[in-house]
Formats: structure tokens, sequence, C-alpha cells
């Protein structure tokens, strides 16, 4: 490990029936390009009686990315958006001004039948002129997702831009998100592939770095925005997350992402007045937690 790179362990934390690992922000790293929170759920067993049921909730000033390897999730939001997302599909909704959103398993999935639940939900702070921008939501079926091979080497291009590809997703930054999937031990090539800082999450095996292992659950930031290249073992599957910094730095308060501290004490307080638009005949409200802000 050198002291250009910084290696983050997953922090547990509780949402509802449902425990994620947490691996954005930290203190040493608050953002990396303009990703700002990074949550790993599962891999979980699901079902009997246990499902995902987060009730409706608010966010500003970012857009929620959900991206899942096995199980599903019925995303409803205030704009309108039913959609059910499936492995391999992105779920990509911008809150922008404000929007409140649930997340549930869907109703095909409450039997007596137990499933795995698991996948990533990342937020992406948005520029400052695009904080109060209407929300919208985008799906991208896994079909539509840039996919392509080196070797036996497997890439999925998320979201954003890499490789000399970029994917359908309207993203409002130069960013990216890309999975890889490498069956056989082999030094994966990163730079000069893609541009700005970057975030390497290992989601099943490891990365070899140095005298070091950087095993599942860890995830390895580097501090400068030329990063080498990569020696994974087999079976390794992992996340890059990453991209330009947006110059400013930017605040977190519970669902709230804002480059003003003041905003987001405001934002707070509509919350707690019942001010945000609601998902259409969805009735539930989580209330402001006991928090400070970050």
């Amino acid at each position: 490990m050198t002291n250009n790179q910084i290696l983050v362990d997953e922090k547990p934390a509780d949402i509802g029936q449902f425990t994620v690992g947490r691996l954005l922000p930290i203190r040493k790293k608050r953002q990396v390009g303009p990703f700002t929170f990074i949550d790993h759920m599962g891999p979980a067993t699901l079902g009997k009686g246990i499902y995902m049921d987060v009730d409706q909730h608010p966010h500003t000033g970012l857009s929620t990315l959900t991206y899942l390897f096995e199980g599903e999730v019925a995303h409803r939001d205030s704009t309108g958006a039913d959609q059910v997302i499936t492995p391999g599909d992105v779920g990509f909704m911008t809150s922008g001004k404000a929007v409140t959103h649930t997340e549930r398993t869907p109703p095909h999935l409450r039997t007596e039948t137990e499933f795995t639940m698991h996948g990533y939900q990342v937020w992406v702070a948005l520029p400052k002129e695009l904080e109060e921008m209407e929300p919208n939501f985008q799906f991208i079926a896994k079909e539509d997702v840039p996919t392509w091979k080196d070797g036996n080497t497997k890439y999925t291009l998320v979201a954003g831009e890499g490789y000399g590809r970029k994917s359908p997703l309207n993203v409002y930054s130069p960013l990216f998100m890309l999975k890889i999937e490498s069956p056989e031990e082999k030094t994966i090539k990163i730079n000069g592939e893609l541009e700005g800082e970057i975030a390497i999450v290992v989601v099943t095996g490891s990365v070899l770095e140095r005298d070091q292992e950087i095993k599942a659950g860890q995830m390895l930031i580097s501090k400068t925005e030329n990063h080498c290249d990569i020696h994974v073992k087999a079976n390794t599957q992992l996340l890059l997350f990453g991209g330009k910094p947006l110059g400013r730095e930017h605040y977190l308060l519970w669902n709230f992402v804002s480059s003003d501290r003041e905003k987001l004490k405001q934002q707070k307080q509509d919350w707690m007045d019942k001010k945000f638009p609601k998902v259409p005949g969805d009735d539930t409200y989580i209330p402001f937690p006991e928090m400070r802000l970050k």
C-alpha cells in the first residue's frame, strides 16, 4: 500500500430489516469524483416475512444509482416512476430540488420461497448549478448496458464513460461506474482508460497491491487521478467508481446533499413540515433522524 492510496473497510449500517455495508463517505475522503455515498446491500437471504421495505423518504441535490447482482427492488417515486429493478439493470433517480421515493421487495417475491438480495446503491452529487433542477428517473435495461470482453475478462459500463465507450445513461458530470469480472488471475489495465479519481471496490475475490491483498468488502481509493494497473486473483469481481471532482465541497445531512450548509437545514425543516412531493398513493413517512450535519 502506497501513501497515495486509502484502504476502506465496510462499516455496517441498518436500514430497517436490512443491513448494509457502508463504504463512503469516510473521514479521509468525503467524495471520489462526484460519488459521495456508497452502500453495499447484502448478500442477504430474504423471504418468509423478511423483505426490503424502505418507506417514503426524501432526497435533494443528488442522483441515486441502484445496481443489483441478485434479487429485485420495486422503485416508486414522486415523479410517478414505478419500476422493478432486476440484476444488471440501472435505476437512476435524480432528486434535484426535491423528490421522495420508496424501495421495496416486489409483490411477486413476497412468498415462502427465500431469495438472495445483493447489490449497491450509490449517490452522485450534482454540480452546484444543477442542485435545484427538476427531478427525474431513468431506467436502463440490462440488455442496453454496454458490455465487452478482453480475453476472458468481462467489462460492464454501468454509467458514464470509460475504455472508449459511453453508457446511454444521462449523467450530469464526468464520471464512470464499471463492473469488471475476471475468471483468471491477471493484470487489468486502468491507466489511460478512465479519467479522474478512482475507487476500486472488491465484490468477490481479491486485488493484489504490492505486498497486500485487498479482499471482498474492502475498497481501495487512489488519492491521485493517475492510477496504475491492478492485479486481480482468479474469480474476482470489481466495481470501479469515480470521475472528475466537482470542484466544491459537498455536505451531507441524512438524505440531502448540497454545497450550501444553510440549504440543508431548510430541507430538513421542509421534510419535517411535510412539504415534499409524495409518491402517488403512498402515505408512509420516515421521520428525520437525530444526526449532525457532515
